[in-house]
Order: C-alpha cells, then structure tokens, then sequence
C-alpha cells in the first residue's frame, strides 16, 4: 500500500543535479532513498530575491509506502502535504442535437486548442484561418524581415498559430490549476519540452513555436478536424437571433455554432460583427514603448556574480511603479531577445518583442506601459481600436514610411532631445530611426514614462537605463474591444450558437490564457450538444 505526498520548498544550489531530487526529497521526508517509489516535479523557481544567494525551488510529489508516508506527515512540517491529484474535469456530452460539425474561426491558441479539443472528444471541428499554414507564414514573415511589403494575410500577426507563434513563446498564466496544466500538458506532448509542465516561468521560443503549432494541427486533423488556410470570415448569417451560417472568402459554410478565436488584431473583423449587431464594448488596454538593454546589464544586476552560470541563462526582470495617475509596468519581457515589427496592416506601425529557445541575442527588452481607458476619450465601442490606429500610423509615416523602428536613447527620452547617429537594436527588419518619441506617444504615456523610468532605474542598481533604447509606439499587448458573452453558456447575447473567445474577444492575455480560453468553450460546447451525426 502506498500514499503520495507534496512536498513544498525544497532547495537546490545552481550546481546541483536535478537527479539528486528523490533522495534529497527523502531525506527531507525523513525516508531512506528506496523508499521513494515513483516521484514528479511540480513545480520548479528561481528564487532570485537575493544574488548572492540564487537557488532553485522545487514542489514534487512523492509515492512513498503508506506507512513512511503518515511517519513523514506528522513530523514534516508545513512543507509536507498530502498530494491529491485534482483530475481534469470534462463532462458527458450533451443531449441537444448538433446537425452539423462546429467551426472554428482562427488558428491562434485560442482556436487550435478548442478545436483540438472538440476534435478528441468526436465533434470533428472545422477551423478557418485567414493566413496561411505555419510553414508557409514562417517564409512570408522572413520576406517581410529582409524589405518586402506586408502581407496583410500572413504575418507576424495572422496565420496559424496566431500572434503567440512570433511573440516569444511565453507560457506564464496568471491562473493555475487542471485546465492550465492540461494545455501545458497538450503543448509538450506537441514537440514542447516537458519541462514546461512544472516551470515557474515556462518559455518555447519564436524558433521552436511554428513546430509544436504544426504537430497541434495535425494531431486535431488526425482526429477527424479539418483547417482551411487562406479563409476569411467576412459575414456572418443571423435569423432570428441565431447564426445559420458564415460568409467568407471562400464562399458561404452553413454553421449551427462557431467559436470565434480571430485575436486581437482583427480590426476588419470587428468592423463586420458591429455591423451585424453583434455587441462590443471598449475595453482597457496597455499601449507604451519597448525598451531595450545589453542583456549583460540585466544578468549583472539580477545575478550578480553568479552572471553567466550555465544553469541560469538570460536573467529577467518584471517591474511596477507608481507614475503619477497611473502604474507603469513591464510585459512580455525578451531576456536574450529581438525587438519586432507588430504589424498586420499596410501602413501602420508599432513594436514587439520575441526571443528564441537559446535568449542567445545580446540585447534584452521588454514592453514598458500603462493602462488605456478608451472610454476616457469616445464611447464608441472600437474607440480603442482608433487609438492604436493613430498612434500606429503616425509612427509609420515618422519612420519614413518604410517599416523603420523609431527608436531614441531613454537617457535622450528623458532630456527631451532627440536622439541622432546610429543606435544599437535587435530589431529584426534592420531599419531603425533615430528621433524624438514624445510626439508618436500619448500624453498619459509619455508624463508616466517621464516619471516611471527613473524610479525602475533605481530598483534595478541603476542599470535599467544605461545604454537603454525605447522603440515605439508598443500598441497590441491586449485586446482594447471585448465580445460580450453569457457567463454560462459563454454565447453571444445576440446571437446564439457564437462563442466569443480568446485574445480577441477580450477574455484573455497571452497564450496560455487564450488557449485555457478556447478550452473551457470547447467544454461549454460539448457539455452543450451531441457530437453531429
């Protein structure tokens, strides 16, 4: 007879073996190593708080002889647990007739990850993706890296995988539990390390995403699910408050449900649902610049001498102040990385970060923003939508109107000159402009940047500036519309059998959050509906 238990906090210096788990953990446990049966980490950090003393710290769980096991609860502390799986709950299909297979519109985490799961559990979804398949994406984004003009279809921004394929990798969730460790779990079966299940901050790379996408899709296809690349929803076929079917670029499909996963990028689409009486409303969204250091500073200042341990890699950081009426925070923080072109359209501009699997680029950045109230300034359901319009257009023509990354010293920033001569950039197009940003940026963002980079100076042993560029303006970190839904069937108000998820619509904030997105309406669907006939 046998228990499992959790055991919480236990330490490893940076140079020793993860091998060295079990027995350490027994020791812990007060066991002798054979008396560890079978064990798993759930969790592993870094716990960088002070650098003269960096560790990693680990929560695992123990299968230990029922015995041992109540010897080592009693006497373990608050570190010792009784480990009880939480399961992944799914439920029994439902009983409403599905006449025919559900669709999903868009690619992105969100959208695979529904229709991954439908697919599993029999309801052979149909997925429409307006770009064009991973591989194929990859060629057209390299095109647009070397000179060529956007393709307003396959991008950095649209194609499978969505935004996520080209913006880092980042795996972090603000939420845990079964639903995130089940995509977590899906990710690594999909050619994604498995490490990624327990990390505190788990990352793939921009250079390792396109190959876990790709599995994803065919593993969904394999399951009786069908993609159709180059396939833009442009309509949608409402009566009597109920979708009949789609209107798109390849013609018209009749659908009975549709998850729609389109992103946040999709302005087109928005125009369309708006037309169509669907509900939107403004919402909050961060809008600021990149900023951009030697990743040598950040490693020196977060590590200290442990800089350049191999079982440390690229350091990060994440960082709040209060700046003025507002907070002015770090995001998607490249350790090791490139600053990139956000770009969808012809004729607009605006900046990103990505890193890949190895953070081997010399340079780090981060996004660096405030929060936007659209409703501060229009009622209009797309006025945020607007916002970045203008900023991101200013910011291409500023630029020459050739794609050119508008980029100034911070130290420049914040002495009100502009910046001239050549200034170093990971940014992947080549082309950068020197000159002054306050002009490309809202006031709001421009005074909480004025007061905010000398206090993130300050907690960064002042090497949060020094050699630091801002690339600007930074407009698509989240979605500025929400699609509203009904919180337990997750439908559209207007129209039933739609299903608003995602970045898109509102409900999510990076991969991890979208794809829990897509999942927990995946669920709504089948808890909902028979599998079609």
């Amino acid at each position: 007879m046998s228990t499992s238990v959790k055991l919480n906090n236990l330490r490893l210096e940076l140079d020793d073996p993860e091998e060295s788990l079990p027995a350490r953990a027994a020791g812990r446990l007060g066991l002798g190593a054979d008396a560890v049966l079978r064990w798993r980490i759930l969790r592993k950090s870094l716990d960088a708080r002070r650098a003269d003393d960096l560790h990693f710290n680990y929560a695992m769980e123990l299968e230990v002889p029922a015995e041992a096991a109540a010897r080592a609860l009693s006497a373990g502390g608050p570190d010792v647990r009784p480990y009880r799986d939480e399961g992944f709950p799914w439920p029994d299909p439902g009983t409403g007739p599905l006449g025919r297979r559900p669709v999903v519109i868009g690619a992105g985490p969100a959208g695979l990850i529904a229709g991954y799961m439908l697919a599993l559990h029999g309801y052979r979804p149909l997925v429409l993706e307006r770009g064009r398949a991973v591989k194929d994406r990859v060629a057209d984004v390299r095109k647009f890296d070397a000179g060529g003009p956007v393709d307003a279809e396959s991008n950095y921004l649209f194609g499978e995988g969505g935004a996520g394929t080209f913006s880092d990798g980042k795996l972090t969730s603000r939420g845990g539990g079964p639903d995130v460790r089940k995509v977590l779990e899906i990710l690594a079966d999909c050619h994604g390390k498995p490490s990624i299940v327990y990390e505190h901050r788990p990352h793939l790379g921009s250079n390792r995403l396109p190959l876990v996408v790709r599995t994803l899709r065919k593993k969904m296809e394999a399951l009786g699910g069908e993609v159709r690349f180059s396939c833009r929803v442009e309509d949608l076929d409402v009566a009597d408050g109920r979708l009949r079917g789609l209107g798109t670029s390849s013609g018209y499909i009749p659908a009975d449900v549709a998850v729609l996963a389109v992103g946040h990028s999709a302005r087109d689409t928005y125009d369309m649902l708006l037309r169509r009486g669907v509900p939107l409303l403004a919402k909050p969204f961060q809008f600021g610049v990149r900023i951009e250091q030697p990743q040598e500073q950040i490693d020196k200042a977060q590590y200290g001498a442990n800089q350049g341990h191999p079982a440390l890699g690229a350091a990060d950081y994440g960082l709040t102040v209060r700046a003025g009426a507002c907070d002015l925070f770090t995001f998607c923080m490249c350790a090791g990385g490139y600053v990139m072109p956000s770009v969808s359209e012809p004729g607009y501009w605006c900046s990103n970060g990505m890193s890949e699997s190895r953070h081997d680029s010399p340079f780090a950045n981060s996004g660096l923003v405030v929060t936007i109230d659209p409703a501060e300034t229009s009622s209009h359901p797309l006025a945020g939508v607007h916002f970045q319009q203008r900023y991101e257009r200013a910011a291409y023509v500023a630029g020459g109107r050739s794609y050119a990354a508008p980029i100034q010293w911070a130290r420049d920033f914040l002495a009100g000159r502009a910046s001239r001569g050549k200034l170093p950039s990971s940014y992947t197009r080549g082309l950068v402009k020197p000159m002054d940003l306050g002009p490309l940026l809202p006031e709001q963002v421009a005074h909480a940047l004025l007061k905010g980079l000398p206090l993130m100076d300050r907690r960064m042993d002042r090497r949060f500036l020094r050699d630091a560029t801002l690339t600007g303006p930074e407009a698509r970190g989240s979605s500025p519309v929400r699609i509203p839904r009904d919180d337990a069937t997750r439908q559209s108000p207007a129209v039933a059998g739609l299903y608003p998820c995602g970045e898109g619509a509102g409900y999510a904030g990076g991969i991890i959050s979208a794809a829990v997105d897509g999942l927990r309406t995946a669920r709504a669907l089948v808890a909902a509906f028979a599998p079609p006939a």
